[in-house]
């Protein structure tokens, strides 16, 4: 059985600067029709760094979830940027280290029933540490954690953000 699901209508609710919101009607295998409401996200990077032991993350306030997280450097993706430049740029803003070069791990889709974002995982290659780049409008500060105490901290659930426990359940496994 194809279980794909025709637009019938793309009806735009929202167009912000960060997303955009979609309440489309669709066509379902079965012939009859459903609401599909989509959140429109360019996508972003994060990356993996590591030096002597010591993993690179930024710990930043996230007024969504009224709490401060700890979470690998990333960003989201400029306009016509490609994932690995993202990668690369976010690495240097907010995490203050410039990389050689990233490696692609894998790609991820956060939350698939309802947004279309994708975001892009690196892992840093040969990084000096140079200074942070804030965008105007972002208060974080960069934190280099033990390895040994990044695991102690995934398994007291101490690290919540998505992102960064698929990377790290992958390289610290």
């Amino acid at each position: 059985m194809d279980f794909k699901e025709k637009t019938k209508l793309k009806n735009y609710v929202y167009r912000g600067k960060i997303l955009n919101l979609r309440k489309d009607q669709v066509l379902l295998p079965d012939g009859n029709e459903a609401v599909r409401e989509i959140v429109e996200h360019s996508g972003g990077s994060a990356v993996y760094c590591e030096v002597d032991d010591k993993i690179l993350f930024v710990k930043q306030y996230r007024y969504a979830y009224a709490s401060e997280l700890l979470e690998l450097p990333a960003g989201k993706r400029n306009e016509g940027e490609s994932p690995e430049i993202t990668a690369l740029r976010e690495l240097e803003e907010e995490g203050g280290v410039k990389a050689e070069a990233v490696e692609k791990m894998f790609e991820i889709y956060p939350s698939p029933g309802y947004t279309n974002e994708k975001i892009y995982i690196y892992k840093a290659i040969n990084v000096v540490k140079t200074k942070m780049h804030l965008d105007e409008d972002e208060f974080l500060t960069s934190v280099w954690v033990e390895k040994d105490k990044v695991k102690e901290m995934i398994e007291n659930g101490e690290i919540k953000d998505a992102k960064t426990l698929i990377a790290l359940l992958h390289l610290l496994k």
